[in-house]
């Protein structure tokens, strides 16, 4: 049974190594999510790096999620000190849980202070694909489909929330 990627990516106010309130704030809110969003009904796995580091994404070890990537309009930093997004690459067992998850509980308290933490590129910040049972979609397949999705609107291998039909899925 076809299992459904998501890719999610934003622009972040400040790096993430900013020692201001708002910083630390999104990482405490943030830990709580991946907490609550792990026990969701649906969930099946997260890219994660292997260290353990969250101020480090370029250059960490993120096993068979591929090497970490950015879409183009990502014009910041990509040190531990200038990096400034936040980007998730997940697996669900279907459209339902993961639309459940995002748009309920913590994390949909959080989407309700996004614009506290991130800019506002014009750019979409979500992007889902059908992939195969067993299969691990990457880093770069997610920015494909984003950039995609961006350049070209929904498709059945680049779908959104809001356009979730074109691919024959259904919430």
């Amino acid at each position: 049974m076809p299992q459904l990627a998501l890719y999610t990516f934003g622009v972040l106010k400040s790096p993430l190594a900013d020692p201001a309130p708002l910083t630390r704030e999104f990482y405490d809110i943030g830990a709580t999510v991946y907490r609550e969003i792990s026990r969701h009904p649906g969930y099946l796995a997260h890219a994660e790096a292997a260290d353990g580091d969250p101020g480090v994404l370029f250059g960490a070890d993120w096993g068979a999620w591929g090497e970490f990537a950015v879409p183009a309009w990502y014009g910041k930093g990509r040190t531990r000190e200038t990096t400034a997004l936040a980007a998730t690459l997940s697996l669900w067992t279907g459209l339902r849980p993961a639309f459940d998850a995002v748009y309920s509980g913590p994390h949909r308290a959080a989407l309700s202070r996004r614009y506290d933490w991130f800019e506002r590129t014009g750019h979409p910040n979500h992007v889902f694909w059908w992939v195969s049972d067993g299969a691990i979609p990457t880093w770069r397949e997610g920015v494909s489909r984003l950039e995609h999705l961006h350049d070209r609107g929904p498709a059945p291998h680049a779908l959104t929330f809001h356009d979730p039909n074109v691919g024959g899925a259904t919430l």
